[in-house]
């Protein structure tokens, strides 16, 4: 993505994604997917570069796909955002001047914000030492970035090793910490429109909702405004420590966070097992009306679709159709499609994200 860049064909290659998209859920008689578009240009916030070294002089390199020895030098990208852009060449250039940024100096990392908050990361073949401290913090000062250090092993933090987002969804702001390596949603902007159309779709609702794969709480935050009350679950310890901050951020108090694999929180609300990351937490006290679940590309495990075909509602968001598709043929037994949308995160290649609303036969 990237390589191919061509904003003249943004249309048409948007075109053929809904028509897969609506190819791909035709068997389960789905309505029209509303289509959310993205900016054509300086939509990704976030870039990893690797360093191409040609008589000795740094380059900003990409490869195509499935070729990592012929190396594409560039010096912007105009699908990473403003901010990316305005970054690379200062950026490059003071690595250059001293040896001390510059050294064995392999790859470079940018995560930026629709707020305008930037982290870079430079990634060595060198161990990193108080040395490079002093220079790294003039550069992340000239550059107004937070700036971390990274060599197998190590991790030199400057000041922080988050950026903050700050989205608006349905007219309220949400602020979100973004932590440097952990996942977050490329597209802003289709990220923000995703939001909206998961809270349209939830609707106001007097019972709760179960949350599975929250990761930072993308949706877990404005979602908890259109329930009773939220259980959010996550593995991954760096997602449930961001999750918790954004939480408090926001002053959200209805949302009780649990970290569990999707397959643990089946066994708990089947009674299959204890665990002592519940103690504390009364399962019965809830009520869960609707099940939301934003898995990984694989989809939902077999252990899980059978979780969640016995709520009444299960809004799934999806960042691979076939395998959305393969789980819809069994969702389909007991639920129908009553809302569908493609939410265009990755223009110009193939993958895409969508999004449905199941509601029990």
């Amino acid at each position: 993505m990237g390589l191919a860049f061509d904003p003249a064909n943004y249309a048409a290659q948007l075109a053929e994604k809904r028509e897969r998209l609506c190819q791909l859920l035709a068997p389960f008689h789905a309505p029209e997917p509303k289509v959310f578009s993205s900016q054509p240009e300086h939509f990704r916030l976030r870039a990893e570069f690797r360093l191409w070294y040609e008589q000795g002089q740094p380059h900003y390199a990409m490869f195509e796909q499935g070729d990592k020895h012929k190396a594409v030098l560039i010096d912007q990208l105009p699908i990473a955002s403003k901010r990316i852009n305005e970054l690379m060449t200062p950026l490059l250039e003071a690595c250059k001047a001293d040896p001390m940024l510059g050294r064995k100096l392999f790859q470079v990392e940018f995560l930026t914000t629709l707020s305008g908050d930037a982290l870079v990361t430079l990634c060595y073949h060198r161990p990193l030492d108080d040395n490079w401290d002093a220079p790294a913090q003039a550069l992340a000062t000239t550059l107004g970035v937070q700036l971390i250090g990274r060599s197998r092993g190590r991790k030199r933090v400057l000041e922080r090793d988050h950026v903050l987002e700050e989205l608006t969804v349905a007219g309220r702001q949400w602020r979100y910490q973004q932590i440097e390596g952990g996942f977050t949603q490329p597209n802003g902007g289709v990220n923000q429109q995703m939001l909206g159309w998961a809270l349209e779709a939830a609707g106001d609702n007097e019972d709760d909702l179960l949350e599975l794969y929250c990761g930072n709480g993308n949706f877990t935050l404005p979602l908890s405004t259109r329930f009773r009350k939220v259980m959010a679950t996550e593995l991954a310890k760096s997602s449930v420590k961001s999750a918790v901050e954004n939480l408090a951020m926001n002053g959200v108090e209805n949302v009780t966070l649990v970290r569990l694999a999707s397959e643990e929180v089946t066994q708990a609300l089947t009674g299959v097992r204890e665990f002592r990351r519940l103690q504390g937490v009364d399962l019965s006290d809830f009520n869960f009306g609707t099940v939301f679940v934003d898995p990984p590309r694989a989809g939902l495990d077999p252990a899980t679709l059978e979780l969640v075909k016995g709520y009444p509602r299960i809004l799934y968001i999806s960042c691979n159709p076939e395998t959305l598709a393969q789980n819809l043929e069994e969702l389909n037994e007991t639920h129908r499609i009553t809302r569908c949308a493609l939410f265009d995160q990755f223009p110009y290649s193939h993958h895409m994200e969508s999004g449905v609303l199941l509601e029990r036969r």
